[in-house]
């Protein structure tokens, strides 16, 4: 068999050169599209859900959410581990899935159970299954920078202009927005007029809930032509809160600056990012898929964030501190150096 092939090498050059060339081609491809990284993933599956519930004491936590969820969760397929954590106003389970599980499918068990039981606990709660991502998945990391925008404005830029859309980057799970403020409209009520005039404080929340939203009204024909009707009842300026109607006991009704004080605010604030330890600063945290080539992904938010600079106002860029493929670049090159001086 061996003399056959052999025979066969030399009676058809050309054939094995172009074989040859192919392979070559294709083991060239290989190694420019290996996905290289500097930190070996070795998480299992896992599937992680947070719980966000204002006010409560981690004693309420753990009875109200935590145990109901560990246990419509138990008797799951493949499942290793359960593991919970139960603090002020936050519950965080994390399961473990065998070696090898999709985590697609993982997630998919853990949603159905999840939505199974999310109606038996308490109201008021939000959150969910957290980015599909490993405790490795701090990806890369940014400032916005501006000498003419306040921390609140920049906070809004994150939030609404670049996170957005570096979130359409294939690859990224997530993308945290961290520091600055959060506007938020606030009011707040004075208990001295609300009971001269007979206002209640359901009232006044009722008032804010019904009266902030657009609504449809039909069209208008005229001839082959329609015009749509809509009315715009969003709450957009805190003159708009200020001239809401709100009822009394005696049936009439008042306007909101009568009984409470509308102003901007901001989120409470539970922590802050600083910048070379001078100033505050409004940073991004890219967090990238499990299983994601690092490389490619740093190299695809890079260009992302290009284009996201030339849109961004005049004076206002974003500054990368930090980086995947710095360290991806480093391991390389010590694996490198290591590789030549044995190979001398």
């Amino acid at each position: 068999m061996l003399s056959y092939i052999v025979k066969l090498s030399l009676s058809q050059r050309l054939l094995v050169a172009l074989i040859s060339m192919l392979v070559i081609g294709f083991g060239v491809r290989a190694m420019l599209s290996l996905p290289i990284d500097a930190f070996p993933d070795i998480s299992p599956t896992q599937v992680k859900i947070i719980i966000k519930s204002p006010g409560m004491t981690p004693a309420e936590v753990e009875s109200l959410i935590t145990q109901p969820i560990e246990v419509e969760l138990l008797g799951i397929p493949r499942k290793t581990i359960l593991r919970s954590l139960s603090k002020y106003a936050l519950s965080s389970i994390t399961l473990d899935f065998e070696e090898g599980t999709d985590i697609y499918w993982a997630r998919q068990q853990v949603a159905e159970r999840l939505s199974a039981v999310w109606g038996n606990l308490p109201a008021g709660i939000g959150g969910g299954l957290a980015p599909m991502s490993t405790p490795l998945g701090d990806m890369f990391m940014f400032t916005v920078e501006s000498e003419e925008l306040s921390l609140e404005q920049k906070r809004f830029l994150l939030d609404w202009t670049i996170r957005p859309a570096l979130r359409t980057v294939p690859g990224v799970a997530d993308v945290n927005a961290l520091g600055g403020f959060v506007k938020t409209y606030e009011v707040s009520p004075q208990l001295g007029k609300m009971r001269a005039l007979g206002v209640s404080n359901a009232a006044l929340v009722d008032t804010l809930a019904a009266n902030n939203k657009n609504d449809g009204a039909g069209r208008i024909s005229q001839g082959e032509e329609s015009m749509l009707v809509r009315i715009e009842g969003a709450l957009t300026t805190i003159a708009d809160i200020e001239s809401l109607q709100i009822p009394t006991q005696a049936g009439e009704k008042v306007r909101l600056d009568q009984v409470a004080t509308v102003t901007n605010g901001s989120l409470t604030r539970y922590g802050a990012v600083t910048s070379d330890g001078e100033s505050e600063a409004v940073q991004g945290l890219v967090i990238g898929l499990r299983g994601v080539n690092a490389r490619e992904l740093i190299t695809n938010i890079n260009s992302k964030l290009e284009e996201i600079n030339a849109t961004l106002p005049e004076g206002t860029s974003t500054r990368v501190f930090h980086e995947r493929s710095v360290l991806i670049e480093g391991a390389i090159g010590t694996v490198a150096k290591r590789c030549l001086r044995q190979w001398r």
